[in-house]
């Protein structure tokens, strides 16, 4: 179970990284997010990448959960709890995320591009759930990560020791966020939806 975990999330891990990637050049403007957007989408909308991306998240959400009740009672130290948490946390995330991308690709018949992404992130009041909901699926990315580091490494590096490494994790995690949310809101100003996009926020306008 615990190897099934690991490999499983090897593979989401490096689609996180891409995707969190995207929303950085989001800094770049709109229209350069959806230009490298495209073409990421030539490798991971790949049918077979697809599959396997689907099956990975899948074993994820499955193993993930079952260690989670597992060893609830168990843990003691703050990256053991921080650990159950965001993988709590992220499983919940990716099932709401997976639902609503796939409602609005085969539903609604919207490309979930970046005007998808950001409806609600845009949206008063919509974006008081937006908000935290994404930035705590971030930091709960960045805060899964820094609590496996804390676990396996054993050796200083800098002259940090494995714990201050996996805090420094925390606090890129909330720097990338900020940098993350301030493209993806036009420098916390707002985005103008295209009209096509505002059945996702109910037809309402932006923040």
């Amino acid at each position: 179970m615990r190897r099934l975990h690991y490999s499983s999330g090897l593979i989401i891990t490096l689609f996180v990284v891409v995707h969190l990637f995207n929303h950085v050049y989001s800094l770049f403007g709109v229209h350069a997010h959806i230009r490298l957007m495209e073409a990421l989408r030539g490798i991971y909308r790949h049918p077979v990448a697809e599959l396997v991306l689907f099956i990975a998240i899948g074993l994820q959400l499955v193993s993930g959960l079952k260690l989670a009740f597992k060893k609830r009672k168990s843990v003691t130290l703050f990256f053991e709890k921080l650990q159950i948490w965001t993988g709590v946390y992220l499983a919940v995330f990716l099932l709401i995320h997976l639902s609503a991308v796939v409602s609005g690709r085969f539903v609604l018949n919207l490309d979930t591009n970046f005007y998808f992404g950001v409806a609600g992130l845009n949206t008063w009041p919509l974006n008081l759930f937006f908000g935290p909901y994404y930035g705590l699926a971030i930091m709960s990315f960045f805060g899964h990560i820094a609590a496996v580091h804390s676990k396996k490494m054993k050796q200083p590096l800098l002259g940090l020791s494995p714990h201050q490494q996996s805090y420094g994790i925390l606090l890129l995690g909330a720097m990338l966020t900020l940098v993350v949310f301030y493209g993806l809101t036009n420098g916390f100003q707002g985005v103008d939806l295209p009209e096509a996009y505002r059945v996702v926020v109910g037809g309402r306008g932006v923040m």
